[in-house]
């Protein structure tokens, strides 16, 4: 019934590692978490809401810095690229008012 002191070693140092995983994982909070199901639901819709929020406020951002790029582009009355661009640049203007 007695471990040699190898092994007793070895056992010892794999608990250690485990342990270390599971702290460096977060494996606790997460079952805590898991556990609650209105925590979990609480905190899903606000990562939701807030990806959904950024996800427009970054496209709207991405969009005028087009938008101002085609006009800069018109400016610079290149024959048939302006054209284009400012036929693109009036449809966005006249569904933006």
């Amino acid at each position: 019934m007695f471990i040699k002191k190898t092994h007793f070693k070895r056992l010892e140092k794999s608990i250690d590692d485990l342990n270390y995983a599971l702290i460096k994982n977060r494996f606790i909070d997460l079952s805590e978490i898991l556990g609650n199901r209105k925590e979990l639901l609480i905190r899903n819709l606000l990562a939701g809401i807030s990806k959904g929020i950024g996800i427009g406020i970054g496209f709207t951002i991405l969009t005028a810095i087009l938008v101002i790029i085609l006009q800069k582009i018109v400016t610079l009355n290149i024959p048939v690229i302006g054209d284009y661009i400012s036929d693109i640049v009036d449809i966005v203007e006249n569904n933006r008012r």
